[in-house]
């Protein structure tokens, strides 16, 4: 399963030959809804399709779809779709992202690729992971306040105390022995054999923590799902970035994952209003200082120039045109030219292109009426 990652931004935002395609389409996960996934799938294409055909000759149209095209045929694929699908093409590249957000039916021929959708569900706060641990297996999570998919672990991960341990578990130190002669069995060792258990139990959640640290941290909060006995140990023991203080005390095989995921919300939430309450105040205090902006043009220039630390958009609002990459300087534009796309998306793309942050917030939370806000370095 091919989940949305931090990274897949970096690797779209590279530049690129164009034209480059975007394509999003909301999908169903359980039949009989799912069917019309691939039939809608197929509609898109014809839309980018009829586009690149009125700038590209029939075989160069045909080689920029291929990629798509083949995702069709892909019975497999489309019975495992999530709640959102993103697909990406141009020249020797392409990349298929499943999505746990539903989003809008999109299709973009460009000179880059559209990936505004991408990082509203990225920078929203309300994303987690959960570790559900025991003793006899570990599982680990990622989801929003509505949804929660397990993700798959790599083969090698060690997702139980056999596989992390090994040969080295700690047998059970039940002993029987006489003493003086006598012949009365004497059985001792129980003390020893939960000393045992409990160091078997920390090696197993080093492991464990080790693991996670090494493939699977993302920036998301980390919630810890065990049995109430686990949580000291387990918070004593890890050294993982993200992983919250609040955790879900309950065993975890005894839940479902909507279970799960209600719980978590609860966890996550207030860390969710306290960021976006964060960032809106830290961009007023910059502004007060002279280093936040919000006219466009203004942030387009600062952005050109490399001075904007984080840059925040709005979710739900488009500003079509383009930035001319040799001065920053910006035009708007109504049409389906296939230079212009989403100026709040392609100034994204560049803050990021020059190590800047960018945080999509919901319009109720912008501390601005402009649909962007810009936090200057200098």
């Amino acid at each position: 399963m091919n989940l949305l990652r931090y990274d897949h931004l970096i690797e779209l935002a590279q530049n690129r030959e164009g034209p480059c395609l975007s394509l999003y389409l909301p999908t169903h996960r359980y039949f009989p809804d799912n069917q019309q996934n691939v039939i809608r799938f197929r509609g898109l294409i014809s839309q980018i399709e009829a586009i690149l055909s009125k700038h590209n000759s029939a075989r160069e149209t045909a080689d920029l779809l291929q990629p798509m095209v083949h995702l069709v045929g892909s019975h497999d694929f489309w019975n495992h779709t999530l709640d959102g699908l993103a697909v990406f093409a141009a020249a020797g590249f392409s990349e298929v992202i499943l999505l746990q957000h539903s989003v809008p039916e999109l299709t973009v021929v460009s000179d880059t690729f559209h990936t505004k959708p991408l990082r509203k569900i990225l920078q929203s706060s309300d994303r987690y992971q959960i570790l559900a641990l025991s003793l006899q297996e570990v599982k680990l999570y990622e989801g929003n306040r509505y949804v929660l998919d397990e993700v798959i672990l790599e083969p090698e991960f060690p997702s139980t105390l056999t596989k992390a341990l090994g040969e080295e578990i700690t047998e059970p130190h039940h002993t029987v022995a006489s003493y003086g002669g006598t012949s009365h069995a004497t059985h001792h060792g129980h003390a020893g054999a939960s000393e045992e258990s409990e160091k078997d139990r920390d090696r197993f959640f080093r492991v464990i923590d080790r693991a996670l640290q090494k493939n699977h941290v993302n920036g998301l909060p980390l919630i810890l799902a065990a049995l109430p006995e686990h949580h000291q140990h387990y918070q004593t023991i890890s050294h993982h970035p993200t992983l919250v203080k609040e955790g879900i005390k309950k065993n975890p095989s005894a839940l479902t994952n909507e279970q799960l995921c209600e719980l978590a919300w609860k966890i996550i939430e207030p860390h969710y209003l306290a960021r976006l309450s964060a960032v809106s105040e830290t961009f007023r205090l910059a502004k007060s200082q002279g280093l936040g902006f919000e006219k466009i043009e203004t942030v387009a220039e600062a952005v050109f120039n490399g001075r904007v630390a984080t840059l925040l958009i709005e979710a739900e609002r488009t500003l079509l045109g383009r930035i001319h990459p040799g001065s920053g300087r910006i035009s708007f534009a109504d049409d389906d030219d296939p230079q212009v796309d989403d100026l709040l998306d392609d100034l994204g793309e560049s803050v990021l292109q020059k190590g800047g942050h960018v945080t999509v917030i919901p319009a109720a939370q912008m501390p601005t009426s402009t649909g962007i806000a810009a936090i200057c370095r200098y």
